[in-house]
């Protein structure tokens, strides 16, 4: 985030709706009149209230901005919302200001700014990071959020993506307010952080027709799963296999013998539900054997 277009790109802006909420002075809302002196263009009104929606953020949540600008995002969350948050900004005039208001606006203890390296933040605890920061530096960042965040954690970026980690979801909104760039739309991009897979696991069936042990070798690049079921001296491919923040979907076997596996993950412990041919439902357990390494598959590249 170093450098006036880096900046640019990180700033952030309220959303109408939230300035009709503030009082005015001198005909001027408060947050309007309390930024106005920052040089930098402003992101839309749509795309703040864009991303949050998206995000599904709510007051339960911790959320980590990383280039807060003028700490909107984080502001807008807290006064909208009841979420915490932390804003993370390399300019010091810019936190200065975030604080300045958010204080002002009476949510200093729900939404704090610092000054720091986004490369240096903590983000382990956050439910949702929210970015709009330059390709090159989403990728750099992307091992850091593939390895230290919880899965299901949740990441919005404006604009700009993450490479091969495609996302769980895009929405484009029309932006005729927007100063950057010559397309009047900005696309936001949302990725659940997936639990991390690869690796052997062990599980024990309790099919109707008796137990049956399994061995999974999965392999996994960021939502594709993949890898092999060895059971009775049998090798099964892993077919259609997804995974969706802490939740997992796979089958194998085929005809009257398939098994569609569901569940629900942290790194060293699978629990859920499977299906057979039949309809049949059955409860499974699997552990971790093996240590799969941080990340995932993908984040090697």
């Amino acid at each position: 985030m170093h450098g006036f277009f880096c900046r640019l790109l990180t700033s952030r802006a309220a959303p109408a709706a939230l300035l009709a909420l503030l009082l005015c002075a001198g005909g001027k809302p408060l947050l309007a009149q309390a930024l106005e002196e920052v040089p930098y263009v402003q992101t839309p009104d749509r795309v703040v209230e864009g991303m949050l929606d998206l995000a599904g953020v709510r007051s339960g949540d911790y959320l980590v901005d990383l280039g807060s600008g003028d700490g909107r995002i984080v502001i807008t969350a807290a006064l909208k919302r009841g979420t915490r948050g932390l804003g993370v900004e390399i300019d010091p005039r810019l936190v200065e200001k975030s604080r300045a208001v958010a204080k002002q606006l009476g949510v200093e203890a729900r939404a704090g700014f610092v000054v720091q390296d986004l490369f240096e933040t903590d983000i382990r605890s956050a439910d949702v990071l929210t970015m709009y920061l330059l390709p090159d530096v989403n990728l750099a960042l992307r091992p850091r959020i593939l390895a230290h965040m919880k899965p299901g954690a949740r990441i919005v970026s404006h604009d700009w993506d993450m490479g091969d980690w495609k996302p769980d979801m895009s929405v484009t909104l029309d932006v005729p307010e927007k100063k950057i760039g010559l397309k009047k739309t900005s696309t936001l991009h949302l990725w659940l952080v997936p639990a991390r897979l690869a690796g052997g696991w062990r599980t024990r069936v309790p099919l109707a027709k008796g137990p049956m042990e399994v061995e999974l070798e999965l392999e996994q690049n960021f939502q594709e799963l993949g890898g092999r079921a060895k059971s009775g001296g049998r090798v099964f491919p892993i077919e259609r296999g997804f995974v969706h923040g802490e939740l997992l979907f796979f089958r194998f076997g085929s005809g009257e013998d398939a098994l569609l596996f569901k569940g629900r993950a942290t790194n060293e412990r699978i629990v859920g539900r499977i299906t057979d041919a039949q309809g049949h439902e059955y409860p499974w357990r699997a552990l971790r054997q093996k240590a799969a390494g941080r990340g995932t598959e993908g984040d090697k590249k």
